[in-house]
């Protein structure tokens, strides 16, 4: 049993019955614990499993034709890793730890069986994709269309929202565990302009650090100048699925 693992990703638009709620968490083999920049699949593998994140922090990347890495996304406890290989041959992405990480292995063939028993298991699922379509949606905009500031800012509004979802905490502070070449990978910048924007915000009263620790000063500030389209959830579900029985 996954007893660590998260499950605000699971029932983000539709609430699990408790049988489904422990049949997450049957899914997975026995937790294992993995250092630092342990690779967990690399791209090109068979994509046998998915992937459990019960703590720590995780890179979804691929290697670009000229050697360079673009970091696609960034994995909070809660997450499912490598579900869009699902539908391929050879893995599309290499998976690394970012932080000490625990992680469980999904056997496809589980997942599958997790679909056939529970419709309503496989309609939390769809629409969590949809979500991780629309997120990637706005990213390719911004990444493609914003100065640098705007893209580290959007970058940290989402961090402390996804932080706050799985670690609670006060608003507007988290930790942010990743370094400025990780974050130049996904925002398509190098090291040293990201300390640059870095620096930029700090003294400008934008936020302040502390080591890993980041506080979002100016939020409102941060969401005008990052464009980040603020997405509401759908608030009724009910329209793919019956109401529990």
């Amino acid at each position: 049993m996954l007893d660590r693992l998260p499950l605000h990703r699971f029932e983000e638009f539709i609430p699990l019955t408790d049988a489904d709620t422990e049949a997450v968490r049957a899914l997975g083999e026995a937790p294992v614990d993995l250092p630092r920049h342990a690779v967990l699949r690399r791209e090109g593998e068979p994509p046998r499993h998915i992937y459990l994140l019960l703590s720590g922090w995780v890179a979804s990347s691929v290697l670009l034709p000229g050697g360079e890495r673009q970091i696609v996304k960034f994995h909070l406890p809660g997450d499912m890793l490598g579900t869009p290989s699902m539908c391929l041959a050879q893995a599309a992405d290499t998976l690394t730890a970012l932080t000490a990480v625990t992680v469980s292995r999904v056997p496809l063939a589980a997942f599958g069986a997790a679909f056939a028993a529970s419709p309503r298991f496989a309609a939390a699922m769809f629409l969590s994709v949809q979500r991780e379509r629309v997120a990637l949606m706005d990213r390719l905009a911004a990444v493609g269309r914003t100065a640098a500031i705007a893209r580290v800012a959007a970058l940290l509004l989402e961090m402390e929202e996804r932080s706050r979802a799985v670690y609670g905490g006060t608003a507007g502070t988290f930790d942010l565990p990743l370094t400025q070449e990780q974050i130049g990978d996904h925002l398509g910048l190098t090291a040293v302009h990201v300390n640059r924007v870095f620096r930029q915000m700090v003294n400008s009263g934008l936020i302040s650090r502390e080591r890993q620790r980041v506080v979002l000063r100016e939020p409102a500030r941060l969401r005008a100048m990052s464009a980040r389209q603020q997405r509401v959830a759908a608030a009724d579900s009910g329209w793919i699925l019956g109401p529990v029985t």
